[in-house]
């Protein structure tokens, strides 16, 4: 389980949609290997940009509208939203430094 707050179907527009700034949404599911991967990875990071981005998790199971509406065809995927638009992306389980040079980039 990540650090993030864990994200549905239900609660996605709250959690994402609505919210202002940067939010980083990993695609993850319990089956999924890769994601298991991913997850350590994504909870450094989420740790070392506290205060700069926002990070959730989104059960792809649990979120299959979500899924679909922003074209998340492959788990894990990354989807960075800056005031509920998704303005980058990464799928995979990239390494930190990726994700560390993809979030800079946006921060500015």
């Amino acid at each position: 389980m990540t650090t993030g707050t864990q994200i549905n179907d239900s609660t996605f527009a709250a959690e994402i949609l609505d919210q202002p700034g940067l939010v980083a949404a990993k695609f993850t599911a319990e089956w999924c290997a890769p994601c298991r991967v991913l997850s350590p990875i994504f909870d450094a990071v989420a740790t070392s940009y506290a205060g700069k981005a926002r990070f959730v998790e989104v059960d792809g199971d649990a979120s299959p509208q979500a899924s679909v509406r922003f074209g998340v065809r492959g788990l894990p995927t990354i989807l960075f939203f800056r005031d509920g638009e998704v303005v980058s992306r990464i799928v995979g389980a990239a390494p930190r430094g990726h994700i560390e040079k993809e979030l800079d980039r946006l921060i500015g």
